[in-house]
């Protein structure tokens, strides 16, 4: 697990992720997000959940700073969205494991490559690289198929690589942008499960879907957005 110390001065556990007071106005589209609030605690579950458009895609690309809010703030870990360097973000994106809805595996590398990709960008030696991302897939239940290419698999079995790729950094928080959208019910089982598993291990998931359903039978804490507000 990572080492990064997240007690405050009185020993209580400070949030990896906090959003404060976001709002997001687009150049060219206007008004994206007009109030966001949300904290993550460390080994928290949170779903966010809300419409298509509502703007939970948007939440997750302020977090890994993909984009920076016209007003507020976004902390992850010790670092600022106000103050944050353009050299120190690769940093930030280090404590956090993304998942897409559209798997985003790299077509011409085969599974286990696609894993170790996400160590290779940051200088990792081939042994850590080797233990690592065996590991990886061994928890999603993939070590038998690391020599295959991604058009070989099925779209659950990409998603399950896509998830390998997000833990291998053993990140503080994974984010999972709609990552059951595109699977069958039985895919999207699996996947689901294993997030449960991964956070059962003391990682943070934020999931955003606009699956009610699946909301209501996890019992996990529901951040709602909706006309760019958070509730």
């Amino acid at each position: 697990m990572n080492s990064l110390d997240f007690s405050n001065s009185e020993g209580r556990r400070r949030p990896i992720v906090r959003i404060y007071n976001a709002r997001m106005v687009y150049s060219r589209t206007g008004e994206g997000l007009t109030r966001v609030n949300l904290s993550v605690d460390p080994g928290e579950f949170v779903f966010l959940v809300g419409p298509s458009g509502a703007g939970k895609s948007t939440v997750l690309k302020l977090i890994y700073m993909d984009v920076f809010p016209t007003e507020g703030q976004v902390i992850v870990g010790k670092y600022n969205s106000i103050y944050v360097r353009r050299k120190d973000i690769p940093y930030v994106r280090r404590q956090l494991g993304i998942v897409f809805q559209d798997f985003r595996l790299l077509p011409d590398r085969d599974v286990f490559e696609n894993v170790a990709f996400a160590l290779r960008v940051t200088g990792a030696r081939r042994k850590e690289i080797k233990r690592k991302v065996l590991r990886a897939l061994g928890e999603v239940g993939l070590s038998h198929k690391r020599s295959k290419m991604p058009h070989q698999l099925s779209g659950g079995e990409q998603q399950r690589v896509a998830l390998a790729r997000a833990i291998v950094n053993e990140p503080l928080i994974v984010l999972a942008d709609e990552p059951t959208g595109n699977l069958d019910p039985e895919a999207a089982e699996m996947v689901m499960n294993l997030l449960l598993r991964i956070n059962a291990k003391g990682t943070a998931v934020l999931m955003a879907t606009h699956n009610v359903d699946l909301v209501e039978k996890m019992g996990k804490r529901v951040v709602r957005i909706e006309n760019g507000r958070t509730f």
